[in-house]
């Protein structure tokens, strides 16, 4: 390989020397002083205080419309558990007396006519065990109901 000669003018430094590298420290240019970051916090801890407060005085006022209105609703949902649960036990009580309407010696509510809770008077609700309470209904909606009070 042959290498070709350059012809032509040679680079030479510029006519009165290079400028001087800088090595001192420069110093930037502040965009935000202490005194704006200072006022900036100020007002936006102003601003943010009173909307909080008012945000706060909506936040209240919707609380206590929510716990009105679940204090109202809470014995009409009460009530009606209550009576389906009176229906259910009723049910029970009807199915097991056309159930047993051929068996002799059989009165409802009894164990071949000696009463279940001796000690009890009368008129006292016994609540049935959960077992109990769902022994005549549908099997897939007492399936259904075992899982949701598992779950829940």
């Amino acid at each position: 390989m042959s290498s070709r000669i350059k012809h032509g003018p040679q680079d030479l430094p510029p006519k009165g020397g290079y400028n001087p590298i800088q090595t001192s420290r420069v110093a930037l240019r502040r965009i935000v002083t202490p005194a704006i970051a200072s006022g900036l916090t100020v007002a936006t801890s102003i601003i943010g205080g009173v909307g909080f407060f008012f945000n706060y005085r909506y936040a209240r006022r919707e609380q206590v419309e929510l716990r009105s209105a679940r204090l109202a609703l809470m014995p009409v949902l009460l009530a009606e558990r209550d009576r389906e649960f009176l229906k259910q036990i009723r049910k029970n009580r009807d199915e097991e007396s056309s159930l047993m309407a051929n068996y002799p010696g059989w009165e409802v509510g009894t164990y071949f006519g000696e009463p279940v809770f001796k000690n009890e008077p009368e008129e006292k609700l016994i609540e049935p065990t959960f077992g109990e309470y769902i022994t005549h209904s549908n099997l897939s909606d007492s399936n259904e109901r075992v899982f949701r009070t598992l779950l829940m």
